[in-house]
């Protein structure tokens, strides 16, 4: 099985719905000759040609509405933001207009459209580089938010959230693109969204997350191995919709939960699955439900020394386990 990067098992997963329906096509800033600022879209200008890989002007707001256009008329669009900091622009588009479409159309009209967007921060990337905006929109119905933590998981929920035949977003962390590599099945292959995968089994502690921290919290429970604590790690992979099942059972598995984010604690996903929990599984705790998350202010910091600070990291994570097992 062929060892990917995260960003080349999303190339690949882009490449193999293009030539498998030809409805699929990109378009973005940049995501043409240049191949994008990650290099995501690279090679699929030059098999596809500038019909189905549109570059686009500096406006998010567009980018959203063209897809959505095109959506309704049996398309299927992958746009790409270039960073999820520049979403908000498209706010009203997503929300108000591809969420609501066949809500308010009573199911005559749908948006099959997939909007990719590199989250997250510890790559030097300031206000405007950094941020993790799923919680904007992650109450909102209509809508589906996958971010999937491992090359395997990139690939096959890219392919289902281009398959989806209503809108969602792909957020994929900046940081991961290059860092992680895992093997990913040359053979055609989709999985689930809504339904979150367990990372690690373990009896004493279970910690609950997504994204880019789920291997710093690999990283920690492999140390905490060695002094006898064994942490069971359910990576939530997508965050609208929850899978409440899998957090429920994860949950009492342990008795134990760590919840972890790299977006700030008030307000965030995790606020959410710790109410999940609290209503289902009060009995069966043997400790308060615990968060670790990005501190409360405005933006990540560029210095980084303050950068290292604000970010999630493992051992934070082996800091906030330990406590926990302890209790």
């Amino acid at each position: 099985m062929p060892v990917m990067s995260y960003i080349q098992a999303v190339t690949t997963a882009l490449r193999e719905e293009m030539q498998r329906d030809e409805k699929v096509f990109v378009l973005g800033e940049d995501v043409g000759k240049k191949g994008g600022v990650f290099g995501a879209t690279k090679g699929l200008y030059d098999e596809f040609g500038d019909a189905r890989v549109l570059d686009t002007p500096l406006a998010e707001s567009a980018i959203a509405g063209v897809g959505i256009g095109a959506a309704m008329y049996g398309m299927r669009p992958v746009a790409e933001m270039q960073f999820a900091d520049f979403i908000m622009p498209a706010v009203n588009q997503i929300i108000s207009e591809a969420a609501k479409i066949r809500y308010r159309s009573n199911n005559d009209w749908n948006v099959p459209m997939t909007i990719r967007a590199p989250y997250g921060g510890g790559v030097h990337g300031a206000l405007y580089h950094s941020q993790s905006v799923e919680a904007v929109f992650a109450n909102q119905p209509g809508l589906k938010i996958v971010m999937p933590s491992t090359p395997y998981d990139a690939k096959g929920l890219l392919k289902a959230s281009i398959r989806d035949n209503d809108p969602v977003l792909f957020f994929e962390h900046k940081r991961a693109y290059r860092l992680l590599k895992g093997e990913v099945p040359e053979n055609d292959y989709v999985l689930p969204i809504g339904e979150a995968d367990v990372k690690r089994e373990g009896s004493d502690v279970t910690i609950i997350t997504y994204g880019l921290a789920v291997h710093f919290a690999l990283q920690a429970a492999e140390k905490l191995a060695d002094e006898g604590i064994d942490a069971h790690i359910l990576d939530l992979r997508t965050i609208y919709p929850l899978d409440k099942a899998g957090i429920i059972e994860a949950a009492k598995k342990t008795g134990k939960v760590l919840l972890i984010t790299e977006d700030n604690k008030e307000g965030s996903i995790i606020g959410e699955v710790a109410a999940i929990i609290a209503e289902n599984c009060l009995f069966d705790l043997d400790a308060p439900v615990q968060r670790l998350a990005g501190p409360d202010v405005p933006s990540m910091p560029y210095s980084p020394k303050m950068e290292k600070f604000f970010m999630i990291n493992p051992d934070k994570v082996e800091k906030a386990i330990r406590e926990l097992a302890e209790f």
